[in-house]
């Protein structure tokens, strides 16, 4: 019998309680939790963990999130992983900034914990469709 293996989440997140906020929701909602504190240390986790799902904070130390995210996505194998922005900025135009630097959605900080759910369920539904 296959076994249905849990979805893994890399976190990179700089800032400790929104680690902890975030690794809390998503382990309760079944998820596996992956973290990273910096963009640098995510581009090695990216190949090594596979993840279903990355969230990218956008201000971190050493490298960014907008430069973890291009230099992710110019690594072909991982073109197909859902990369989810979480960001304290709201406004319009950081949105639409966020989407067109290779970004596949956004989360607003404080983080809720419905949207965070959800909008990880949406990015792996959408990938499992896709592939």
């Amino acid at each position: 019998m296959k076994q249905s293996h849990k979805k893994r989440v890399l976190v990179v997140e700089d800032n400790h309680m929104n680690k902890v906020l975030v690794r809390e929701i998503l382990t309760i909602n079944g998820y596996e939790i992956i973290e990273a504190n910096t963009g640098a240390e995510a581009l090695k986790l990216v190949s090594t963990e596979k993840p279903d799902v990355i969230l990218m904070d956008l201000q971190l130390p050493v490298m960014d999130g907008y430069t973890a995210t291009r230099l992710i996505r110019a690594d072909e194998r991982n073109r197909d992983i859902p990369i989810l922005a979480l960001a304290a900025s709201a406004m319009k135009s950081d949105e639409e900034k966020i989407l067109k630097s290779g970004f596949n959605g956004y989360i607003p900080k404080p983080i809720k914990i419905k949207n965070l759910i959800d909008t990880v369920n949406a990015s792996i539904d959408h990938r499992g469709k896709k592939g």
